[in-house]
This record gives C-alpha cells, sequence and structure tokens, in this order.
C-alpha cells in the first residue's frame, strides 16, 4: 500500500476548523480519507468524580493521550486497522465503544494542540493553521459548547477565562508558525482554500508512489 498523504489542521477553538476540514473531506471523498480527531483522544476520567472532572484543564496538552495517536496514526501507514476512542464529552469520560477504521491514501488530523506535538508535527505531510479573532472564536465555542455538550452559559465563560485562554495563548497560537499555510478569518476565507486545495494536489501528484 502506497504511504498515505497526512494533513494537519490546527487552530484555536472555535476558529472555523471544522469548516476547513469539510473542504478537504468534498476535495478527496469520504472513501478516500480518514479524519482523526485529536479531542477523540482525550484521557479517561472515570476514575475522577464527576464533580472533580469538570475542574480539569482540557486545553493543556497533558489532558489527551497523544502518544496513543501516533501509535494508531503509525499503524494506519504501515497498512494496519486500528480502534478509534469515542468521547463523552457530557461526562469527560472514554466510552465503551470504539470506531473502527482502516488505511486511507489521505489522513486528516483536527485539533487545537496537533502543532504542539514534536513527534505528531514529524508525521504530517501538510500542515494548516486556521487563524480567527477572539472574539468570534469565543462566541461559536459558546453556542456547540451549549447546543452540543449541555454546557451552561456561566459554565462555557468559567472554562473559556481559566483554561482556554490561558491555553491558547501558551500554547496554540505560538504553535502557528509551524504552519505551512495560515488561513485568516477561518473557513469562509475561499483564496485560502484554494491555496490549501492546490498544495495538497500538488504534493499528491510528485509523492514518489505517484511518479
Amino acid at each position: 500500500m502506497a504511504s498515505p498523504l497526512i494533513i494537519g489542521v490546527a487552530g484555536g477553538s472555535g476558529s472555523g476548523k471544522t469548516t476547513v476540514v469539510n473542504y478537504i473531506c468534498e476535495q478527496f471523498g469520504t472513501e478516500n480519507l480518514l479524519r482523526l480527531e485529536h479531542d477523540s483522544y482525550y484521557r479517561d476520567l472515570k476514575h475522577i468524580p464527576f464533580e472533580e472532572r469538570v475542574k480539569q484543564n482540557f486545553d493543556h496538552p497533558s489532558s489527551l493521550e497523544t502518544e496513543l495517536m501516533i501509535r494508531h496514526i503509525q499503524a494506519l501507514m504501515e497498512g494496519y486497522e486500528v480502534e478509534i476512542p469515542k468521547y463523552d464529552f457530557s461526562n469527560h469520560i472514554r466510552m465503551d465503544e470504539s470506531i473502527p477504521a482502516v488505511p486511507t491514501d489521505v489522513i486528516l488530523i483536527d485539533g487545537i494542540l496537533i502543532f504542539t506535538e514534536q513527534d505528531l508535527l514529524d508525521l504530517m505531510d501538510v500542515k494548516i493553521f486556521v487563524d480567527t479573532d477572539d472574539d468570534v472564536r469565543l462566541l461559536r465555542r459558546l453556542r456547540r459548547d451549549i447546543e452540543e455538550r449541555g454546557r451552561t452559559v456561566n459554565g462555557v465563560l468559567d472554562q473559556y477565562e481559566k483554561f482556554v485562554r490561558p491555553m491558547h495563548l501558551e500554547f496554540v497560537e505560538p504553535s502557528k508558525r509551524y504552519a505551512d499555510i495560515i488561513i485568516p478569518r477561518g473557513g469562509q476565507n475561499t483564496v485560502a482554500l484554494e491555496m490549501v486545495s492546490a498544495l495538497i494536489n500538488n504534493k499528491m501528484s510528485f509523492s514518489p508512489d505517484n511518479q
């Protein structure tokens, strides 16, 4: 099997990564692409009472089992199937069932902290950072966490002030220097998306397996 093209999409919480990821998925088709979300690899907190779970800093790199994600990507690169964890964001625990994943031509990794891990960076062929104003990102995070993850307004704002903003400044924002392409104004930047498409197609065309 040919070595897959590995694409990383990073950016702050609420930056519009999903729009960019969906665009790339449309370019290749879901049958040719596997999406791995860093969020799926949050560490299991079943051993901690719920009242303590909600106090954890989920925006620090240590909250994620990145070493397992790296092992999964390496296995996929070698042609093996893997079992991707499923995470319950309402209860902050890893679910009993997992998602089977098979090797594909393109592996897309997305998450706010994927550029902070050197071993993960070393696996990526294309690195994209989605850059969006802080106020826009906060509004999007509010809407997502309330509608999709059962959080309260006060809970989201408290978490943002304590963890999200300081971790963004310490880890996420500095990591964009590793990007091959930075997309300003999020996923609505059609010119930047066209650049992304051209770069990926160029990488695919000049892959040793395609020569």
